[in-house]
């Protein structure tokens, strides 16, 4: 069985949060239920996160208002991780504009396939921030909703490879399945652990 300490694991996220991004950064007790889940996925502790209704096989999916501190949770929470678990955070924006300069590769740099038939290709766990952000881009003329089909690609990846996705977003799943399409929306459902930051929650951004 687990045993940690909660309050102290997040006074030291707190602790953390403002040594890498200022002395304004706190955690609204509002959100303390929902840090209460992200560590205790994070450490993997399959009783407790069984009774808190946590897939410990899905990834994460981080919704919550502009600004209410997604991103700097995701990039904290790591640290509580097994070394096999942690991820890379790439933000969804910066990768629609590598597919404009680089086209259609970018894709498979994100969800890697096995070029030798039967073969295994570990992909790396990648955390995508702000879902939803990213333009549609065009490379030589090219149209491509990139994240779409990252995430359909991930998909496979998360099906035979058990490979782990996460996502923050402002979005809906209303929202979600308007700008991706009910076929990237359905397979989120069987991919994702759907975590949200309180309505209430402040802009944390100065």
């Amino acid at each position: 069985m687990f045993r940690f300490n909660f309050t102290e694991s997040r006074n030291w996220l707190e602790d953390q949060g403002k040594q890498i991004f200022g002395s304004h950064f706190y955690i609204d007790p509002l959100d303390h239920p929902l840090i209460h889940d992200l560590l205790i996925y994070a450490i993997g502790d399959k009783e407790t996160a069984g009774k808190r209704n946590l897939d410990l096989n899905k990834g994460i999916l981080l919704t919550g208002p502009v600004g209410c501190g997604k991103t700097s949770i995701m990039m904290l929470i790591r640290y509580f991780f097994p070394p096999d678990k942690k991820y890379r955070i790439k933000s969804t924006r910066k990768i629609s504009f590598e597919f404009e300069s680089d086209g259609f590769k970018v894709i498979k740099r994100y969800a890697p396939e096995s070029e030798v038939k039967n073969t295994k290709l570990r992909s790396p766990n990648y955390c995508f921030d702000d879902l939803g952000i990213e333009q549609v881009q065009k490379h030589f003329g090219n149209e491509c909703d990139v994240m779409g089909e990252i995430l359909l690609s991930r998909y496979d990846l998360f099906i035979s490879e058990k490979v782990m996705t996460h996502i923050t977003t402002n979005l809906s799943a209303s929202e979600i399945e308007q700008r991706y399409g009910n076929r990237v929306r359905s397979r989120m459902r069987a991919m994702f652990n759907l975590m949200a930051f309180s309505k209430g929650s402040e802009d944390k951004r100065i």
